[in-house]
This record gives structure tokens, C-alpha cells and sequence, in this order.
């Protein structure tokens, strides 16, 4: 775990990471779990897990194992009504799928040095690209990184790079960059993940602020330079419907 601050603040990252380690995967995790995922004392780790459950945002349900609370039911359905896209962006992602043969469709916005799925249409191939909404992924990597850094200034970006795993990574970024600012989309090929590709395209709030990326993902093998060009056209329109519907992040 990250431990970057001290005091109150160190505590309260250390209990967000701890919750973070709950997912679709591992709905429960016992003690021992918590503590050889976080590396930390078991003393420590059972005096977050006894605050979080006395806040009502880990409940332990006797058996040995820990849950996410009720407490999280309330900020889960305000997450919800935040985020939740109207059904007119929904069709329209639905229908970028459709115009793609059947490839996902991911919505990601910007969180400091990550990007965050807020909403998808899961393709119809048997062999697809699968992100899960809410899942927070390195922002260093991938077309849809390219086009939500479109509008930062180079000392931003490096700073992106710099938590790269590889060395070196700053100045292609920054190439990457600058030409999604230029083209108006981007397409990547095994940044994150080899054999995964991904085209995408940006999305803008009504001032005109870049507020999104829409992205199609899947295989590399489907996504050829002819693949490409033909997703092209449906993207940059669907990117454009969802410009006009202003619907990030509950602004419409």
C-alpha cells in the first residue's frame, strides 16, 4: 500500500485502499486476506476494518469474512444517479457496438493519474475486451489516455509518464498526445496489454471543456489499419451525439 502521507491522512488512504480490495472477484475477504493484500501489521488492519464496519462501510458477517457495508448502499445509488448516462447515450453507445460488428464500447474520464471506466456496452464477439465499470486504470497507457490528455501541457503529461513502468516513456507519450490533439482520435496497440488494441475519440461539456473519451476496444488481430478507418466515422459521431447530450458526470 501507498504510504505517502502521515497522521489522519495516511489513515484515511490506507481504509480506501482496504475497501478497494473488494471487487466483483472477492465480494468477501477474511482477515488474513486483508492483511497479506496490504502488506500491513494485523494490528493496524484490524483497527481499519473495525472503523470501517463502525462507520457501516465493511460489515463482518461472523463467519470470519468481511463484506461491504449497508453504509455504501447510499453512496452507491448517489454514484448511480451521478454518473448514470441517459438512455439516449446509452442507445447511442449500443449502437456504436452494432456499427463496429459487435466490439466493446468504454466511457472513461480523467481522475488524476488514471482513468476511470463510467459506462460501457459489452460487444457481442466471443473474444472481447472487458471493463468493468468503475474500474480504474493507468492513464500512461492506451488511445483513450491519449485523447483525455489531448488538452494538458507537457509538464502534465511527463508527470503521467513518469509512473510508467517502463523508462523512457515521457516523450512518446507526449508524441501520442499531441497528435490525438491534432487528428482528433486516437488508436493504440498493446500499450497496457498486449494483443488489445483501442481506437477513441473525445467527448466536451456544452463549455466546451474535454470531459471524456469514448473508446471501442478488443483484440489487435481485429483491429487493423481497414478496421480502423471503417470504426472511424461511427466513433467521431457517436463522440459528437455525446458532446450535445452533455451527460458526464450528471451535468445535463
Amino acid at each position: 500500500m501507498a504510504d505517502t502521507d502521515s497522521g489522519g491522512v495516511r489513515s484515511v488512504q490506507r481504509a480506501v485502499e482496504l475497501l478497494a480490495l473488494f471487487d466483483a472477484d472477492h465480494p468477501s475477504r477474511s482477515l488474513r486476506e486483508l492483511v497479506e493484500e496490504t502488506g500491513l501489521p494485523k494490528t493496524t488492519v484490524v483497527r481499519l476494518a473495525h472503523t470501517l464496519e463502525q462507520v457501516g462501510l465493511l460489515w463482518g458477517r461472523g463467519d470470519g469474512q468481511y463484506v461491504p457495508g449497508s453504509g455504501l448502499l447510499r453512496w452507491a445509488e448517489l454514484a448511480g444517479h451521478t454518473w448514470r448516462l441517459p438512455e439516449e447515450a446509452l442507445r447511442r453507445l449500443a449502437e456504436l457496438s452494432a456499427a463496429s460488428h459487435g466490439e466493446t464500447v468504454n466511457l472513461y474520464v480523467r481522475q488524476r493519474g488514471s482513468r476511470v471506466c463510467v459506462a460501457r456496452h459489452e460487444g457481442t464477439r466471443t473474444l472481447r475486451h472487458v471493463v468493468r465499470v468503475g474500474t480504474r486504470m493507468p492513464l500512461w497507457s492506451g488511445a483513450a489516455s491519449h485523447v483525455l490528455l489531448s488538452r494538458a501541457d507537457r509538464a502534465d503529461v511527463l508527470a503521467v509518464a513518469a509512473g510508467a513502468p517502463r523508462e523512457g516513456w515521457g516523450e512518446p507519450l507526449w508524441e501520442r498526445v499531441r497528435r490525438a490533439a491534432e487528428d482528433g482520435w486516437a488508436v493504440s496497440h498493446g500499450e497496457r496489454e498486449p494483443g488489445v488494441s483501442g481506437v477513441a475519440a473525445p467527448v466536451f461539456d456544452r463549455a466546451g471543456r474535454l470531459s471524456a473519451a469514448v473508446a471501442l476496444g478488443g483484440p489487435t488481430v481485429r483491429f487493423t489499419d481497414e478496421a480502423v478507418a471503417a470504426f472511424l466515422p461511427h466513433l467521431l459521431s457517436t463522440a459528437r451525439a455525446l458532446t450535445i447530450l452533455d451527460c458526464i458526470g450528471g451535468t445535463a
